[in-house]
């Protein structure tokens, strides 16, 4: 029994040894500084989440990185109208470039909406915009989703990662390791359910089949 207990206490120390050493790994890959505007792209996905988002999506439509623009997970009450004014670009500038998705509730939402939007527009390429440290599970998402289509990733640096206080390093330090976790459940293909409001409407909307 004792050799029992002190083989499963060797095993459970193991594993946490692994899951902060691959939580050392996934922080040590997130981007800390924003990066060149990318290259151009069939089309760019914004994850919502956070307002510098959608702020940094609408520069790169403005900038002519893509000439259209997918807003996944909008409330369904929000009008572009409301997104112009937190954003420097006017409705009309993004009216005639930029669909809003109402229909996910997740990031594997987010995944799904953009893969049909992206086929029915007959994309090949997509520049994903979403915060830092949310990208690498949006990507394993958009990745499973859409195996086909060529993913450019735009990582946004939220402010919170540039504050020097422990106050913010504390909260950054837990919102990353709960990121964490749910990166390696999005990984081996474990997520929250439903993803959709509706795919059926989703998919009639679309005109796909």
């Amino acid at each position: 029994m004792v050799f029992i207990a002190c083989a499963v206490g060797a095993v459970v120390a193991a594993l946490l040894v692994a899951l902060l050493a691959g939580f050392g790994v996934f922080v040590a890959s997130l981007a800390r500084e924003s990066g060149p505007l990318p290259p151009p792209a069939d089309g760019i996905v914004v994850l919502t989440g956070g307002a510098d988002r959608i702020t940094d999506a609408t520069i790169l439509l403005t900038e002519q990185r893509s000439r259209r623009l997918l807003i996944t997970g909008v409330h369904r009450d929000t009008t572009l109208a409301e997104i112009s004014r937190t954003v420097p670009a006017t409705e009309k500038a993004l009216s005639c470039c930029t669909e809003l998705g109402r229909f996910a509730l997740n990031t594997r939402g987010n995944a799904i909406e953009a893969a049909v939007w992206a086929r029915a527009n007959g994309f090949h390429s997509l520049i994903v915009v979403t915060s830092a440290w949310h990208m690498p599970r949006a990507l394993v998402e958009l990745r499973r989703a859409m195996p086909e289509i060529a993913l450019v990733p735009y990582p946004v640096i939220a402010r919170s990662q540039r504050e020097p206080n422990w106050q913010s390093r504390l909260a950054t330090g837990r919102l990353l390791f709960a990121e964490y976790v749910k990166f390696l459940a999005a990984y081996v293909g474990i997520g929250p359910w439903p993803a959709l409001a509706s795919e059926t409407e989703l998919l009639r909307r679309s005109g796909a089949s």
